[in-house]
């Protein structure tokens, strides 16, 4: 293992393959910057490790085996896919077992909770984590919070890439630790910049960002017009009163975007711009037929809520995730809406009664 210094903070990430890239580079950096000594651990020594996203790739200083948690001030658990493999790992689990009996800090991010949950460390305790294993915490004894970041007693948790720079800040002020020539923000300060300081750990920068905003800009100007068009077509006036709400839904997800671009001193890309021209120029919008227009309304929903889901779980700025979660979450209850009207639609079709035949057959 790498040579320690005794007076420094000395910190262990622990990593496998499919580590969720900047999961791993925001803390670790801001740890170095901080003059933290940072240990990698990971399942075996001779293995290089790659991110998910495939922008980071390390080798580790040493293994979960060898070792030991009395050593360290702090385990730092990536999310990505890396958990998922490392909590088969008896020797990674009983080192982060360890470590929270020995009172040491344990932050997890994302899917680290992972670790947690095969470790039985949840049980009574306040946790977050991503969306996706929330039911799997909660099972696992945790009292789940939807919140960027939940600190009880000696662990942290997160949730996603976009509370990197709160996570990361909650870690160095509870280590002691600070950034020279930085001031930190407090880490419930929603008005804090927490982007620029996620960026200079390695984040996404503005121009990410900025893209990232107006590809959600794009869809929700899209979808306006077309619903627009498809109000005017149907006779279905049950649809025709969603579709009016939709666009007014629309219309609030659309001036949320544009203040976010303006605030981060951004422009509006082409295609944001024209996206309601492109819109309009679409022969298949023009249909009359009420199934059709459903059918397209509701594909146009579920192509936003996958879109917005992924945009939500890929930046590094917490303040468009929020953006990208309320959308996805709107999105999502019109989708059932939408699907529950579908049905109706389908049954009733199904309930009418067929009509005669005039088959020879059966006219004899």
């Amino acid at each position: 293992m790498a040579t320690t210094n005794p007076t420094k903070k000395r910190v262990a990430i622990l990593l496998d393959q499919k580590f969720e890239d900047c999961e791993f580079q925001i803390p670790y950096k801001a740890l170095q910057q901080a003059g933290a000594d940072v240990t990698v651990l990971g399942s075996r020594m001779n293995e290089k490790y790659e991110g998910k996203q495939k922008q980071v790739s390390i080798k580790p200083d040493g293994t979960v085996t060898e070792a030991r948690p009395e050593e360290f001030d702090a385990v730092v658990i990536p999310g990505g896919m890396a958990p998922d493999t490392l909590r088969n790992n008896p020797n990674a689990v009983k080192f982060v077992q360890r470590a929270m009996q020995l009172g040491k800090l344990i932050a997890a991010v994302c899917h680290g909770p992972q670790m947690l949950i095969e470790g039985d460390l949840l049980k009574g305790k306040n946790a977050t984590g991503f969306v996706s294993i929330h039911k799997d915490m909660i099972n696992a004894g945790a009292n789940y919070m939807d919140e960027p970041l939940v600190v009880d007693g000696n662990l942290i948790t997160s949730r996603q890439p976009g509370d990197l720079a709160i996570f990361t800040t909650a870690i160095l002020t509870r280590l002691g630790l600070g950034i020279p020539e930085q001031a930190l923000p407090d880490e419930t300060d929603a008005t804090a910049q927490w982007w620029q300081l996620a960026q200079a750990w390695g984040g996404n920068s503005k121009r990410e960002i900025a893209d990232a905003l107006n590809t959600a800009l794009t869809g929700e100007r899209y979808a306006r017009k077309a619903f627009e068009l498809y109000a005017e077509k149907t006779s279905d006036a049950p649809l025709r009163s969603l579709l009016y709400e939709m666009i007014e839904n629309k219309q609030n997800h659309i001036q949320m975007l544009e203040q976010r671009l303006k605030d981060l001193d951004a422009s509006e890309s082409i295609s944001a711009s024209a996206a309601d021209i492109y819109a309009s120029l679409q022969d298949w919008l023009h249909s009359s037929d009420d199934m059709a227009i459903l059918r397209r309304t509701l594909g146009d929903i579920q192509t936003g809520v996958v879109d917005s889901y992924n945009l939500r779980k890929q930046y590094t700025d917490p303040t468009s995730t929020a953006l990208f979660t309320e959308i996805e979450a709107d999105l999502a209850q019109y989708e059932q809406r939408l699907a529950k009207l579908y049905h109706a639609r389908i049954g009733a079709q199904s309930a009418q009664p067929a009509m005669p035949t005039t088959s020879a057959a059966v006219t004899g």
